[in-house]
Order: structure tokens, then sequence, then C-alpha cells
């Protein structure tokens, strides 16, 4: 077996906008340019980039959300893109998403059972006693209670509605999550509470990550590599020590003088 798990293979995305004029041709963006990695299993990347660089259209192309324009996405070996429909299915039992709004990515209307066993009822047609005893095993691994399966999102508080879509991402025992911005939406106290979370389900049940956010403290935090995206393109690639503490790129560079507190810190190289 291959240690690399998740392989992205000159990604290229492009996107035609509205016309402008009547006869005019539509505008074309290019949201991804030769995106290349390798994602080795039980590891973590952080890929990071302002908003508009390319993050959320990769996340969708490693979902198999949307097709590439080029290249291709390797998951344990296989083609996303060329797999039959049922393939494809039984492959996305592999990995799942933890969306960045906890309120948002839960319906308001279904109990955290229906919620949580989702993923297995349609992926693995497994019946109703199987169904609520993995999502009690789920919850339990997110340290909530199987009393929880019958209550609704709005009686939790953020922090433990992203518990709950850590849940319903792990129902399926996936060997990789990709985390879209899974914190950005929680009170700083709480996040800190949901990454020691992601840390710790990491290590006992050999998740692999692709985490994706803005939030340079929380890749430097939690993740083994990491990529700057520009544009579409990746700048630079290595270690959280040596891009954040001896960034190269000029782009790296920017991105850390934002950071509150870094200002004047980061001497151009």
């Amino acid at each position: 077996m291959s240690d690399a798990l998740l392989q992205a293979v000159d990604l290229h995305k492009h996107y035609r906008l509205p016309r402008e004029q009547l006869l005019a041709a539509r505008p074309l963006v290019q949201a991804l340019a030769g995106v290349s990695f390798t994602l080795r299993r039980g590891r973590s990347l952080g890929i990071v980039g302002e908003s508009g660089s390319g993050k959320s259209t990769l996340a969708r192309l490693v979902m198999a959300l949307e097709a590439p324009t080029a290249g291709q996405v390797l998951f344990d070996g296989q083609d996303l893109n060329r797999l039959a429909p049922g393939a494809l299915r039984r492959a996305r039992a592999g990995f799942q998403m933890v969306f960045q709004d906890p309120y948002g990515s839960l319906d308001p209307r279904r109990r955290v059972l229906q919620t949580v066993a989702e993923p297995l009822a349609v992926l693995h047609g497994a019946s109703r006693a199987e169904q609520r005893e993995r999502a009690a095993e789920a919850l339990d691994a997110v340290g909530l209670r199987s009393a929880d399966l019958d209550k609704y999102p709005h009686e939790f508080s953020g922090g433990q509605r992203q518990r709950i879509a850590i849940a319903r991402a792990l129902i399926t025992r996936p060997k990789l999550i990709v985390a879209d911005e899974p914190v950005s939406a929680l009170d700083v106290s709480v996040q800190a509470q949901v990454l020691n979370l992601m840390q710790d389900l990491q290590d006992r049940f050999e998740v692999t990550y692709l985490f994706i956010s803005h939030d340079l403290a929380v890749v430097d935090l939690v993740c083994d590599e990491v990529i700057v995206l520009q544009q579409g393109r990746i700048v630079e690639q290595g270690h959280p020590d040596q891009l954040f503490h001896q960034p190269q790129h000029p782009y790296t560079q920017r991105l850390l003088a934002a950071v509150p507190g870094n200002a004047g810190r980061i001497a151009p190289t």
C-alpha cells in the first residue's frame, strides 16, 4: 500500500463568467493553475492564502464535487474523475468534509441522529439500528453523549455544533477529512478545544487532514506541512516552522506581516 493517500496532479480549474455584453465572449477566470501536491497517510496538510486564492476551489475538486479543467485528483491511487458513479459513491466513504459554519451546516429541522447518521445511510445503506449505534459511537468520540442524538442543533453551543459536524464526518470512518475553515466561526477559546479534539481524533483513528484556513496561527498549530496559494498557484511550500518564521516568497511575507503583532517582524529576503 502506497504511503500517499491524496495526490493532486497539475490541477487546473477555469470558470466562465456571465457575458458583460450580449455579443461579447464570456470572460474566463482561472481559479487554479497547475497545483500539485502529495498528502501522506496520517499527516496534516494546510492550505493558506487570501480570499480568492483558490483554496475553496481546491477543496471542491478534492471532494469530487467539481471536476478539474485539467489534471487529476488521486485518492488511494484512484483517479476520482474517472470512476463510474457507483464506484465514486463507494469511494466517498473514504473522504468526508467539515465545513466552516457549524450553524449553517446543520439542518435545524433535523435531529442530531439524522444529521450524523446521514452519510452512513446514504453511502452504506445501514439499518436504523446500526445508524443509531454508530452515531452514538461518533458522538462519544467527539465528547458528546448518546442522549444528544435526539436533540436539535439549536440546543447546542457553537463549539458543540462543530463537534457534531466532526462526528458526522467520522461516522463512515474515513481516511481523509477535508476541513474548510473549521474553527473560523467559533470564539477563540472554543477554537482551541475543537483543534485539540481534531488532533486527538487523528491520533486515535489515524485520520489524514487537508486543512484549509486563512488563519496562519491555526495552521501552524495543527499541520505538518503548509502550502501557500496565490491566485491559484503554489508560491511556497514546506514545514510550518520554515514558512512562518523564515518565509521566502514576498506573498508569504505579506500574509504574515498582516497578522496582528507581526508587523515589522517579517524581514524581506
